[in-house]
Formats: structure tokens, sequence, C-alpha cells
């Protein structure tokens, strides 16, 4: 469906002879079918690329003065827009509030790539590569098996102070939950994710409620909890605070010079038990344990382990030793089931991960629409 500006780089007849099928661009072409409506409505995934400045503008504007624009506005399938520009202009406030606008809508951005522009420049607003665009195309062609489902995901890592300034913490980077939240968006559902300090951007399209400690992620956890159908406990959540934080930055050279430190530690309360024993009828809870296996226990054992302690529906565990997840794009899981056979995921994307264990909830727990 090329645009009247895309027929003065290539014509109709080469799109044609390229693709193996008609070329549509104008509004009055097919009035009979009102293709102008129908080509919109048969989609089952819309692709614009490259989406110029212009585009972006005149889709966040709600414009329908080409075939394209119609078709956009008609469209109730997921939508992919590889944008392409100079990098003024893709950095440009007003091209920066158009994408803004039309992800708030649901639809997807691929951010451009970064190399050689038109001429001598170069720069961010390259068109990403066609194997970069089928990537993020084909997962918002998964099933919406999770529509009508409110979804609750915990991501990332809590901090517990000791001083103003320094903290305990741990190193998860908050990447499988956020792949989580998103393949949960994409598949249908409305999603809320509980964000502790994450390394990446928060996904468009979910309601983010931001958190520090485990204290108050547990408790926006079981703020949210009654409305949820499924929960997923993603988020590496402190076992230990101090008791007593200081109330100012501790010295190691102010008078006696400090030789040691001794911190008094507490536990904290144990969020994924609480949201169990909160449950309420139907909802399917997920919990996760990250483990490096003792000289008694191997992970798998140890996660049975939990998951018999923790009574939740589906346990996510991994080996989390030799630094292979933390922060990593890949994970590889084994997904034990209270009631049925482990799903093994050899190492692969956090998003096939994620979707692999959607497809569990989907397959296994399919008859709990909200309450």
């Amino acid at each position: 469906m090329p645009t009247h500006s895309a027929l003065r780089f290539v014509g109709s007849p080469t799109w044609e002879a390229l693709s193996g099928h008609p070329v549509a661009h104008e509004v009055w072409d097919d009035v009979p079918s009102v293709g102008h409506v129908e080509l919109g409505r048969w989609a089952q995934l819309v692709i614009v690329a490259p989406a110029t400045a212009d585009l972006l503008a005149r889709a966040a504007a709600g414009m329908a003065d080409d075939l394209l624009t119609t078709s956009l506005l008609t469209a109730t399938c997921p939508v992919l827009l590889a944008p392409a520009m100079h990098t003024e202009m893709w950095l440009h406030p007003a091209t920066q509030a158009n994408v803004a606008t039309l992800e708030s809508r649901g639809m997807h951005v691929l951010p451009p790539a970064v190399g050689r522009l038109t001429g001598t420049d170069s720069g961010p607003g390259r068109l990403p590569e066609p194997p970069d665009i089928v990537a993020a195309a084909l997962p918002l062609l998964a099933p919406l098996d999770l529509r009508g489902r409110q979804v609750l995901v915990s991501a990332g890592g809590t901090r517990e102070p000791l001083d103003p300034v320094r903290f305990l913490g741990n190193r998860s980077s908050g990447r499988q939950g956020v792949a989580i939240a998103e393949r949960a968006r994409d598949r249908g559902a409305r999603v809320t994710l509980v964000a502790a300090h994450l390394d990446i951007p928060a996904p468009s399209g979910v309601t983010v409620i931001e958190v520090d400690t485990a204290a108050s992620l547990r408790q926006a956890m079981l703020d949210q909890a009654p409305d949820a159908d499924v929960i997923v406990m993603a988020a590496a959540v402190a076992d230990f605070r101090p008791v007593d934080p200081a109330q100012h930055k501790i010295k190691k050279d102010q008078g006696d010079p400090l030789e040691s430190l001794h911190l008094a530690l507490e536990r904290t309360e144990d969020v994924l038990a609480e949201l169990v024993a909160a449950r309420r009828p139907g909802q399917v809870i997920i919990g996760f344990a990250a483990e490096t296996g003792s000289e008694d226990s191997g992970v798998i054992e140890l996660g049975r382990a939990k998951l018999t302690r923790k009574g939740c529906d589906l346990l996510v565990v991994n080996d989390v030793s030799g630094d292979r997840v933390f922060g990593r794009e890949t994970n590889e899981v084994v997904i034990l089931d209270r009631s049925g056979p482990d799903v093994d995921v050899a190492r692969a994307s956090k998003i096939t991960v994620a979707d692999t264990l959607w497809d569990t909830v989907a397959q296994r727990y399919p008859a709990h629409p909200i309450q």
C-alpha cells in the first residue's frame, strides 16, 4: 500500500512484480467493496516501513488523507511502525511526541537503526534491517488468548537502605519481568507492572507502579492483587533488610576510623506466600526461583521444595550461577507445575521464555476470566 511519495521512488508495476500482489494506493480504488475500510479490517498485522516523519505526524493526528492513513484508522490488528528519517527529524520534540501518542494508543514503534542516511549524513534514523523488522513483527501475531484478563507482574530488584547513600540490593535487571509484561499486553491482557529499579525502560501500554524497597513492593502487590486474574512475581525481592538504617551517611574516616561494620538484619515479609494466602478463587499465581544449587540439592530440587512451600500454581526456576542470567538477553528455565508436567525452556530470548510461560497459562488455566 504505497503512499504517493513512495510511488515517486518505486512504481506500482515494480511493487506488484516483487510482491506478486496488486498494489492499492487510492482511496477511490475498488469503491464497491469499500476498500479504504475493508483493507484495515482484513489485516492481521500492519507494518509501515519506512514510517516517515510525515506519516507519524498524520497518524498521530488521526488524519485520513490517503489510503494508508485511512486503513490505519480502521485496523483493529497490531500495527508496527518502522521509522526512517534524518536524525534531526527523529529527535525533534514533535516527532517524539507523535511517537509517544501512537504508543499510548497501542501501536508499536520500532526504534530506528543508527548508520548511514541519505547523502553523507549518519546517525539514528536509519530504517531497521528487514530481519529486525521481522523479529519485531512476528511476536505481534501471537494469539489474543489473554484478552479480558487482568495481569499483575512484578519485575526488577528491591533496594534496602543502609544510609541515605548506600543500600543492600541484588543484580536483577528486570528484563525477564518486563518481557512477561510485554507479551501479556500483546496477547490481549490488561497489565499492571510493579517495577523496582529496572535497567531498561518500562513497556508502553501497561500501567506502571514504581517501587523501591521490599516493603513498598509488598504493599503495591497486595493493593493490586484483588483485581488480578494472573499474578507473576518475577521481581527479586530482598530477603533481609537493615533493622536500623543510619539517618546520615556512614563515615569510615571521621573520628575513630571504622575497621569493620556490623549490620543487624531482619527478615522481610514473604510477598509470594502472602499473595497465595489471600488469593481469590480462580486466581493463578506464578512465582520465580533464582537458584544456584547447593552441595545437597540441585536447582530443580530446590525449586520443587519452594513450589510446595509457597503453594503457587507455577514456579519458574532458573540457574543464575556463572553470570548467565542477570542483565542478559537470554534465559534458560524450567516451569514447574503444581498439578502438571514440567516445561523445559532451553536457552532462548527472554521474550521466548515469556511466551512459553503464557502458553502454559493459556493451555493449563484457560477457564479463569475476570470474576
